[in-house]
């Protein structure tokens, strides 16, 4: 019986109609994207870089671990000794179409040289602009180097 007058009365239909009158007259909270982006999460997963030291000096010491922990196997890395006996990369390519995003790679680096960076935008024409060397990296780093510090600054409570 209840539900022959619910269905007479209209009652969904009403109580949709209240809905849609109520939210009408309230601000509007679209964001007007290229032009607004919203607030990032400083744990937000991005654009991979590869960090320097404040020297200038690169981070990465060839130690392989990202590429091993990659369960998406994206990170291909060659190493040679230095003169003086360090370690460093002469290859570090990562194929971000391959590329999860799950951030195991800059959990498992001991230099945090590897980091997933703030940047959302960076869409390409071409699948090979996807293929990111070293020296696409390394600029990454440079050109994000700041908010990186500053967001693994903020994180470093929860690690």
């Amino acid at each position: 019986m209840a539900w022959q007058a619910q269905r007479f009365l209209l009652t969904d239909v009403a109580s949709g109609l209240w809905l849609t009158i109520k939210y009408l007259f309230r601000p509007k909270i679209t964001v007007n994207y290229p032009f607004e982006q919203s607030p990032l999460s400083s744990r937000f997963r991005g654009e991979h870089a590869l960090r320097r030291y404040a020297s200038g000096e690169e981070r990465c010491i060839a130690c392989k671990l990202c590429e091993a922990i990659c369960p998406a196997q994206a990170i291909v890395i060659e190493a040679e000794p230095r003169d003086d006996g360090s370690r460093r990369t002469t290859r570090y390519d990562i194929d971000m179409t391959k590329c999860i995003y799950c951030g195991y790679c800059q959990e498992a680096c001991p230099v945090d040289a590897i980091v997933e960076g703030p940047n959302q935008t960076w869409a390409t024409e071409t699948r090979e602009e996807l293929f990111y060397d070293k020296e696409r990296l390394l600029a990454n780093g440079d050109r994000w180097e700041a908010e990186i510090a500053k967001n693994l600054v903020t994180n470093a409570p929860y690690v």
